[in-house]
Parts: structure tokens; sequence; C-alpha cells
């Protein structure tokens, strides 16, 4: 096979990629390629933002700023006290390859998470995470291409997590089936396109653990699978520079999870309520967009307002799973039950009515219920700085059952955010202590429990690099999410923008920095005189 050399950059997303598992699977041999990038080019920590979740994190990586700046917070975005999934239209900041497009570079994208729709670039994007199953590609057509000239391409498993009919084994040929889909298709569509910059992100090293509780040989599994693609990549193309980049690392969490919404309920902030739509779920979100479904949102099923319905009478999903345990039966209940039975028939926020809270636990903070800015606000404007720092205290004063401070930080959020979206963040962040601390936004007895998920985010995700003018005797410590993407301009001889909130990584040199058209600028520009309304139902917004 002829090795073709027309691509100058190559970035591979590797979600929840760190070291720390990286230095487990070389003892394995099990990542040959990864390892060669890593210890012949140049690696390190790569410190990942707050909060370190994969709707938020790869945005600000591939527009190099902070959320303040781009708009997503996690995977909702909030109207009121309302919420919708977060797609690619939510990220209000230009991405790293719209902006080498401005100047005739062309680009391959692959299952970057938040791209659909995606951009209109000079190359081919394939939307990944958090898309539908079927997601608008560009160029237009591009999906059924794929699947016409290689067969089965998806974005999600053919099962829904929690599937107890298909065994772990079938899991597990899911899994890496997907990750050869991942770059097959990136490898088809370069060759078709013959980018200067290629970007594909594999997904599954993040979710294996979240479904498998880290279980080693399954971790081992995916990563040897990914890594045997990255090789074949890498093979087929020899990129003149190599590029590794995660959205955040993984790790055991062995210590609490805090219930902050029931502790915020005796502190006399949460109110709370039976029945309606609840807080945000990923579960039946995920389940829809794994079907085909184009829905950005979630609304109680009739199965899920009559539960809700019944437990303003006591029968609550707990008191009924009592009972049927007793009798033998609560796992086919589980079976059959829609899953959202157990939020909207169980006590929840009440959000309208509450002085402050926790709106989704991936947000890491509290919201407050400001007068003017939420839909039934109950805190006057003049009010907000007191109940701020009142919160802040006794946040700041909590300890684990162990005597442990709950978290490392708890800050007003302009101490972590800045931009024209700053309104959308929580009002105050809150840092578990070392990320080993579980956080929780449901109301239930007590404050503390053993965390609902034993392998979670952490903060030190991995960047690595290697090639042709990268100086693998540089530091880089200190490296930043918000820094891939002007090190990636720089290394492509291209100037980054100035709005972009990284720097340059001393791996390569500086180009600087120039003034780019605003997301808003570029959007107007692009569709001036290009009939709106057509392109817009074209992308699926319009009847």
């Amino acid at each position: 096979m002829d090795v073709k050399d027309d691509m100058k950059a190559l970035l591979i997303g590797i979600d929840a990629g760190c070291l720390s598992v990286f230095e487990r699977l070389y003892e394995a041999d099990a990542i040959p390629n990864i390892r060669r990038i890593c210890e012949e080019g140049i690696s390190g920590p790569l410190e990942s933002q707050i909060p370190p979740w994969t709707p938020s994190a790869w945005p600000s990586m591939y527009t190099g700023v902070n959320p303040g700046k781009h708009g997503v917070y996690g995977f909702v975005d909030y109207d009121g006290y309302d919420w919708h999934v977060v797609s690619g239209g939510d990220v209000k900041e230009r991405a790293l390859w719209s902006l080498l497009d401005e100047h005739g570079m062309s680009s391959v994208v692959v299952n970057v998470p938040v791209t659909h729709p995606p951009d209109e670039i000079d190359g081919a994007i394939v939307p990944g995470f958090i898309g539908p199953e079927d997601p608008t590609c560009h160029p237009r057509g591009t999906l059924e291409e794929l699947r016409r000239k290689l067969g089965e391409y998806r974005v999600y498993p053919a099962y829904s997590r929690g599937d107890k009919e298909v065994t772990d084994a079938e899991k597990m040929d899911e899994y890496c089936a997907l990750v050869g889909m991942r770059s097959e298709a990136f490898r088809y569509l370069v060759n078709e396109h013959e980018p200067d910059f290629g970007f594909v992100q594999f997904q599954k090293t993040d979710t294996v653990f979240h479904e498998f509780d880290g279980d080693p040989e399954k971790v081992e599994r995916v990563y040897r699978t990914t890594d045997e693609e990255i090789g074949r990549i890498l093979d087929e193309f020899d990129p003149e520079q190599v590029f590794i980049a995660s959205d955040h690392g993984m790790g055991p969490y062995e210590k609490y999870e805090f219930r902050i919404n029931e502790y915020l309920r005796d502190k006399g902030y949460v109110e709370i309520t039976k029945g309606g739509k609840g807080m945000p779920s990923w579960n039946p979100i995920r389940d829809r967009l794994r079907e085909g479904h184009d829905e950005n949102t979630w609304e109680p099923s009739t199965a899920e307002r009559l539960a809700a319905y019944a437990a303003k009478f006591g029968l609550t999903a707990e008191r009924v799973g009592k009972g049927l345990k007793t009798v033998g039966l609560d796992d086919i209940a589980r079976r059959y039950a829609p899953e959202n039975v157990t939020r909207t028939a169980n006590e929840q926020v009440d959000f309208p009515n509450s002085i402050a809270y926790m709106r989704a636990r991936t947000e890491l903070g509290v919201r407050i219920n400001l007068e003017g800015r939420e839909p039934a606000g109950v805190v006057p404007q003049s009010e907000y700085d007191t109940i701020r720092a009142d919160l802040i205290e006794y946040l700041r004063g909590v300890s684990t059952p162990d005597g442990d401070p709950m978290f490392e930080d708890v800050a007003p959020r302009e101490e972590y955010f800045h931009g024209p979206y700053l309104d959308k963040a929580v009002d105050i962040v809150t840092v578990p202590n070392n990320f080993e601390q579980f956080l929780s936004a449901h109301v239930l007895d007590g404050y503390f429990a053993p965390p609902t998920e034993p392998w979670n985010h952490k903060l030190d995700g991995v960047f690595a690099a290697k090639g042709v003018g990268i100086d693998t005797a540089a530091s880089i410590e200190g490296a930043h999410l918000f820094d891939v993407a002007p090190t990636i301009m720089s290394a492509l001889g291209i100037p980054y923008s100035d709005r972009m909130d990284g720097r340059v990584l001393p791996i390569v040199s500086d180009i600087g920095s120039d003034e780019y058209d605003s997301y808003d600028e570029f959007e107007a520009v692009s569709e001036a005189g290009d009939g709106v309304q057509d392109r817009l139902a074209d992308l699926g917004y319009l009847e």
C-alpha cells in the first residue's frame, strides 16, 4: 500500500485518556502506537477545565476558549427551568478547523463530540457523541456514502446500556466494532479529501469505564483495539506531526457521594416536589439518540406522569420497589418499567420555588434562583451577593464522614469563567476534593453514600506530540486543555484567534494571534443571500 503524505497534522482524540491509564497498559504491551508517540515525542498531563466532562471540554479544546466564551457547560443547556440537549449550534465560538479553512487549509473531522450540525468547510465532518444516531454530515450525503462504501456506520452501540439480554462479550464486540468504524470512516474520508489537518476521536475509551466500572480486561481490550486502529491510520498516511489529546482523565472514586441538594434542603435553600420533568438525566436521552431520534429534550411519558401522580398519594417508586422485592418481582419491574418512572415518582427539586440548587451534578456547582434572570426568581438582586457568600461559606465547611474536606474549592463562578456566556454558568463552582468525591443532584435520604459510579472523571488528561518541528526537549508543564487549539494552529503555521484563552506550548514556535470574525459575524456572512430558511430546513430545524 502506498503511504500518502499530504496530511500535515493529525490530532487523535482519546476520551478520558491519561498517563495513569496508559502506563498500566504499557506493561501489557497493549498500546504500542500510543506509547511510541508519547515516548519518542513529548508527553505529559493535560489539565482539563471545570467542569471536566465531555460535552463542555471537547468544545473548549477545539475552540481554545473557556465555557464562558463558547457557551456550553454540560450535557444540557437551560432556558429558565427547562432544558435541552446541547448541540454544535450551542457552541458560540469558532472551531480550529473553521479558522484553518479561512487560510485555505482543509480538514477531515470524525466523531468529535458536539459537532452536530457540522460546519461547512473544505473537507468533511462526521459528528459524534451527543448528536443523533444518523447525524447530518458535511458534505451532505457523507454518512450515506460511508455506509454504501464501508457498510455499517453508527454513532452509538446497537444496544441500550443496562440491557441484560446482551452479554458482556457481545457488548465488548460492539465497542470494538465502533472503534473500527471511526478509523475506517476517517481513513476513507482522508483518501477522498486529502486534508491538511485530520482529527479523529475515540469515545469508547471513556465509556468502558462508566459501563463496566473500570474492569481492567475490558479496558485493555478497548485500548488494544483503539491502538491498532491508530496504527492503521499512521501507517496509511504518515502525517508530518501527530498530536494526542484527551478531554479529561479517568480514575477511581474511592471516597463518598455527596447529595448536595439534600444538604441545601436542610439549610432551607431547596424546596421539593413530586412529579414533573425533574432534573436532566442522560440515560433516556442517550437511548433516544441511539434510536435515531434527533430530539433535544425529554418529556415525561404517560406512564411516567401516572407514576408522578401516584407519588402524590405516597405510592413512590421506592415503596413499590420494596414491595416487589419482598415477593421476588423487583427484577421484572426494573426490566419492564420505564426508566424515568423512578425520577418522576420520587422527590425532586422544585426549581421555581427554591432559593438555590444544583441543576445537574456534571455542572459542578450551585445555581441561585435569581429574580430577573430566572422566570420565577425568588432571590432579589440586592440579596444575591449575601446569599452567594453564605452558601460559599456553608459549602466550604462541609466535611466527609472521615473528616476530610468535601471540596477542593468552592468559589464564585468568575474565578473559573469569563466571557459573554458567563450568565449560563452556575453561580458557585464546587470542585470535589481530588476528584475522589462524587456529587449527586438527587434528593435522597442522608448527605453521604458510596459513589454511584466507582470510576469517573479526573482533572488531568494527556497531551502528546511527535513529528517534524516538534521540540521534544521543551517543557509542557502546566499544559491546559485551552492550549491544544493554538498549539496546533501554530504548528501548522497559522495564526490562532486572539480570543483563545490558551497559549502555544513551547514545543513549536508561536506564530502569534490574529483577529478573526466572531462566531456571530461569521455566521451572518456565511448566510447572507444564501436562503437562511432553506438552510435551516436542510439542517432539520424547520419543517
